[in-house]
């Protein structure tokens, strides 16, 4: 059943790109982390995300959840393959998740959560690149590679940092909109910054891919296909300037749309999700493995759909309110957590 399968598959990439946006900008708070440490700061940075954080990380489970009931080899292939980078992406999960609870009811010992917490958001962001750059290249196939750490390679070192710097810039826009003063124009300063870093390597990232893989240029540059596709490039470029404007106001006091730089950023990320999918589709692993040859018995897809209709909306339904609740600028003065 083909239509169910890709029903799932586009559930599944829902999940990947609302657990990369929403949980993206808060490991972003901690890769920023270092650059902000006058009085307060970083009292500050904790507020501005404790209402959301552990939210937003329902997406990695709902998306784990998917791909393991849905396509359950694709599941095997990489939860195996890339054993070491999935585990220490998750530790570093957890050392960030402890840290955020105990650095508040901390004294002496806060120092060492903010590393913690700082650590563990870089480490988390740095593997999710690496993984995302080893499955663009290709999983290899053989018993030797599997056992040794193919999936370090210079493009996905590449890829890791790359996300890293994208994860940074939803980060400072979001301080962007959700503080005042002195955290506000330092935001605004980091993210022009972490702009051109992000558009630049986005830049790298793409030809490097088209260079290397032949799938993917031929899917981007056979027949007319580039000039179907040239929107995206040419839409992102868009999204950048007028990002790069907004932030820019700012410092000349002009600014009257703090929100629109971080759906801005966000927008960049979904185009370049768009371009990843563009390249890769149909394949889960690619040239290994399509999403119609990973999915589940007909009788299985079906038997999961009523939990997906129901648990799709109620969670989307709750981040949405939970936004709302919070919504405007984060106030120091208020007390607790």
């Amino acid at each position: 059943m083909m239509d169910l399968a890709l029903f799932y598959f586009l559930v599944l990439g829902f999940a990947i790109f609302m657990y990369v946006l929403l949980d993206g900008f808060d490991l972003g708070i901690g890769i920023l982390y270092p650059w902000f440490n006058q009085d307060g700061e970083r009292d500050h940075l904790m507020r501005s995300i404790s209402h959301v954080w552990d939210g937003n990380e329902t997406w990695l489970v709902f998306g784990g959840v998917v791909l393991f009931a849905a396509f359950p080899a694709a599941y095997a292939g990489i939860t195996s393959t890339f054993y070491l980078p999935i585990m220490l992406m998750l530790f570093a999960l957890i050392f960030r998740g402890v840290a955020f609870e105990y650095r508040f009811k901390s004294d002496t010992s806060r120092p060492y959560w903010d590393f913690a917490f700082s650590a563990g958001s870089a480490v988390a962001a740095f593997c999710q690149g690496m993984l995302l750059g080893s499955l663009v290249q290709g999983v290899p196939t053989d018993v030797d590679s599997l056992s040794s750490l193919h999936w370090v390679t210079p493009f996905s070192i590449l890829t890791g940092f790359s996300v890293m710097a994208g994860y940074a810039l939803l980060a400072a826009c979001y301080l962007f909109m959700k503080s005042r003063g002195r955290i506000q124009a330092h935001s605004a300063k980091l993210a022009k910054r972490l702009l051109l870093i992000t558009i630049l390597a986005m830049v790298i990232v793409s030809l490097w891919t088209v260079a290397s893989q032949v799938e993917i240029r031929q899917r981007w540059f056979s027949g007319l296909n580039f000039l179907w596709l040239s929107p995206l490039p040419i839409i992102t470029l868009v999204v950048a300037v007028l990002a790069w404007r907004d932030l820019n106001r700012h410092s000349v006091g002009q600014s009257h749309h703090e929100d629109r730089p971080f759906w801005y950023a966000a927008t960049l990320f979904l185009l370049g999700f768009a371009g990843l999918v563009v390249g890769l589709f149909p394949y889960l692993i690619p040239r290994q493995l399509t999403f119609m040859d990973a999915a589940s018995p007909d009788s299985s897809l079906l038997f999961l759909l009523p939990g997906i209709c129901i648990f799709v909306p109620l969670i989307c339904a709750y981040t949405f309110w939970g936004y709302r609740v919070f919504a405007g600028k984060v106030e120091d003065y208020q007390e607790g957590y």
